[in-house]
């Protein structure tokens, strides 16, 4: 070899071990770092879900009524259904009930077909107008009272009726509570059990719902003129929390 080719090969091998040198200590703190996660071992965690319920009276109720219309002509059907709509809308007005809590939900025109023909070949027998409206009844105390209203004003169907609570806040902060109490109380069984204590909480996650009366449904049709009498029962707000604890012996 000459001296200039083993000068280039010295020079390369000490470039290649400087290299390694640099790359090592990264690569070792890097490591290190990965398997701390801030000082938790997956191996010292659990991970529990806390539930909280609170009950409440509703202060409010929704309310889907509206009008169904079957006519010769799709002309006829949109006209009555309009006609009664219109005495609908001046009802819900006349009950106390604000624009802003009134508002279209469906509304449609559908042929209706007759399949009773011996040859089973469909007879259009006219159409079907439908409008529903859902409106909000804050005072609770005339809902009877509005819902007679409305239906003697030409409304033939009540379809749903959804209790609730207007400002359910603290409701469900009562809720959250219970639920990281029962979260913790879990927690400490867990670790008692295991040998370990609770050391402290590394994530919270929480889940909100709620779960009203079952909805009321009725045909107008079967409705009597006395007062419409209506059961307010209790509505239920629920937290569930997912919670995940450090554990220490």
């Amino acid at each position: 070899m000459t001296r200039t080719a083993g000068a280039l090969c010295a020079l390369l091998l000490a470039a290649a071990c400087a290299s390694t040198a640099q790359t090592q200590p990264a690569y070792a703190q890097s490591n290190s770092m990965g398997h701390s996660m801030n000082g938790i071992q997956p191996e010292t965690t659990i991970s529990l879900t806390g539930h909280g319920e609170v009950n409440r009276e509703p202060d409010m109720a929704s309310v889907n009524v509206g009008v169904t219309i079957e006519a010769d002509t799709a002309a006829d059907a949109m006209q009555q259904q309009s006609e009664r709509m219109n005495a609908v809308f001046a009802a819900v007005r006349a009950a106390g009930i604000a624009d802003r809590d009134m508002q279209t939900s469906s509304l449609s025109l559908n042929p209706v077909y007759d399949y009773s023909r011996d040859d089973g070949r469909p007879r259009l027998r006219g159409y079907n107008a439908s409008n529903q409206i859902t409106i909000n009844v804050r005072d609770l105390d005339n809902l009877g009272a509005a819902l007679d209203a409305i239906v003697k004003a030409g409304s033939n169907q009540i379809n749903s009726v959804q209790f609730s609570v207007d400002d359910p806040s603290d409701a469900l902060d009562q809720a959250r509570v219970s639920a990281m109490s029962d979260a913790r109380r879990k927690a400490d069984l867990y670790a008692e059990a295991a040998g370990y204590r609770v050391a402290r909480i590394v994530t919270i996650s929480e889940n909100t719902s709620y779960s009203p009366p079952m909805p009321m449904m009725a045909r107008m049709e079967s409705v009597q003129n006395d007062a419409m009498p209506i059961a307010r029962g209790e509505v239920s707000l629920a937290v569930d929390v997912n919670v995940t604890f450090e554990l220490v012996q």
